[in-house]
Parts: C-alpha cells; structure tokens; sequence
C-alpha cells in the first residue's frame, strides 16, 4: 500500500561542485545519484586532507559560474560549458578558466572529474515546499531556495524530516520510477549565505537554520531503484 505525499515541483543537478546549475525537466537516478550531479570539481592541488575540494567556501564568486551539458540527455560523454558572470562562455577545460579558478583561490588548481559524483555525504537532497515555507517564516522574509542546491523539490504540506527511514517512489514505481531511501536531515554550513546572483554573503541566514532548524535543511536520501523522476511525478511513501 502507498501514499500519495506530494508532487515533484523542481529538479536540479550541478555538474561542477559549487558551481551553478540547471534546471531539469527529467532526471535520471542511477546507483551514484541524478546522471550527471557533481561529475566535476575543482580541486586545491597542494592540498593534503580528506576534503580538497576548491569550493564557494573558498571562491563565493563559484556559485555565479553556471555549468551546463552541451548534450543535456547524455552527461556521461556530453561537453561541460561554463558561463561566467560577465557572460562570456568557455568549455569547462579550457586553461583561461582553470587560471581565473587559480586566481581567484589564490592557490594551484586542477579539474577532476569522479563518475560516481563529488559528494560531501550522500548523492540525492530533497525538500519540500512546507520546510522552505517554515525556514521563510522563521527568517521573517523570502529566502532563495536555489542557496540549497537542492536536487529534487516535492510541493508538499509535509516537512522532509517526517520521511527519516522511508522509501519514496516517484510516478509510477510499477514503470520506470526512481525509489529513493530517505536518510538524515542535511547539515548546513556558510555556503548557504552566498547569493546565487551576487556572491555577496548574509550570515543571518546561515544563523537561522543554526538556532531554530538544529543548522539543517533539506534531507539525504540514496537511491534504491535506478529510474526517473519528472517534474509533475506524484511521490508516495513505500509500506
């Protein structure tokens, strides 16, 4: 038996971590995650720890450089562009690019790319439009949702915490719909205080989810059957 708990509202995935990303219509979930999700990233070349990734923590002026797939379908072979804030447009390997990163992170950097994807914890975010609506409130005032490079938003009176343990299907789980298994709720850190169209920094954002949402929002999940999810898919809790 299942239920009908929302509609998928908003899919998105971010080819290049802590860069811009695009909007999808379809995303395909495979065993690593949404086909294409933080394939790439940027890494600080000197350094040694477990997270050397170069991020917008370092470089804020990353999330104003929107990646996108020259062949949206197919991101196992399709070309990376990147458009920079001024407009211009450059592959994602051309060197110009790699030396402005360089530049701006004042350090060497090089590009990798990671099949499986670059993910800080676990590959799927979910929200719903209940859990902005509370964070909104409780900020007193619009917040955009796009500083949370959530890859799935589910237009639901239901907060994603309540989903901890379950397993939801989108569209039809009899056809070609993904399953995803819900995990924790996702633990937030500065890069939400950066403005996706300015790069300018508002700490009191950042603040808010720490005192009154326990510094989360949003929730993990992990794929549990390879499939799709459209924008439109009704979502149900798996019995």
């Amino acid at each position: 038996m299942t239920m009908i708990v929302g509609h998928v509202s908003a899919l998105a995935r971010f080819p290049v971590k802590s860069m811009a990303g695009e909007a999808l219509s379809l995303a395909e979930l495979d065993w690593q995650g949404v086909e294409g999700d933080r394939q790439y990233a940027f890494v600080r070349a000197q350094n040694g720890t477990r997270f050397p990734w170069l991020t917008a923590r370092e470089v804020p002026g990353m999330v104003l450089h929107r990646a996108r797939f020259s062949d949206p379908a197919a991101p196992k072979t399709s070309a990376i562009t990147v458009e920079a804030p001024d407009g211009g447009i450059r592959a994602l390997h051309d060197p110009g690019l790699h030396a402005h990163m360089a530049e701006a992170a004042r350090e060497p950097v090089s590009l990798i790319q990671v099949a499986r994807g670059v993910y800080d914890s676990m590959p799927v975010s979910l929200q719903t439009s209940a859990g902005h609506r509370a964070l909104e409130a409780a900020h007193g005032g619009r917040i955009d949702p796009r500083r949370f490079r959530i890859n799935v938003t589910i237009e639901s009176e239901l907060l994603p915490e309540q989903w901890q343990g379950l397993r939801l299907a989108f569209g039809d789980p009899s056809e070609d719909g993904a399953i995803v298994q819900c995990a924790d709720p996702i633990q937030r850190c500065v890069l939400i205080t950066i403005d996706p169209d300015t790069g300018a920094k508002d700490p009191t954002i950042l603040r808010t989810v720490a005192q009154r949402f326990g510094a989360c929002y949003g929730l993990y999940s992990a794929p549990a059957r390879p499939g799709l999810i459209r924008v439109g898919d009704p979502v149900r809790i798996l019995a």
